[in-house]
């Protein structure tokens, strides 16, 4: 049963856990002084989060049909 809850929660909510991972991955490239690799891929997490509203979008539009 618990088991269930946690897989329902990172099918839900695997976009946001990837987002976090990356921006944590982008403050510890520019704390350790990478300033350019930061700045690319502090673009990665608002990318993942539109990606994943622009792909449930569909889902839904699809299933609306």
């Amino acid at each position: 049963m618990k088991k269930n809850k946690i897989v329902n929660f990172i099918q839900i909510y695997y976009p946001v856990i990837l987002a976090f991972i990356c921006l944590i991955y982008s403050v510890s490239l520019g704390l350790f002084g990478y300033t350019e690799e930061a700045q690319y891929s502090a673009h990665w997490p608002a990318t993942i989060l539109l990606f994943a509203i622009a792909i449930r979008q569909r889902r839904n539009d699809i299933k609306k049909q």
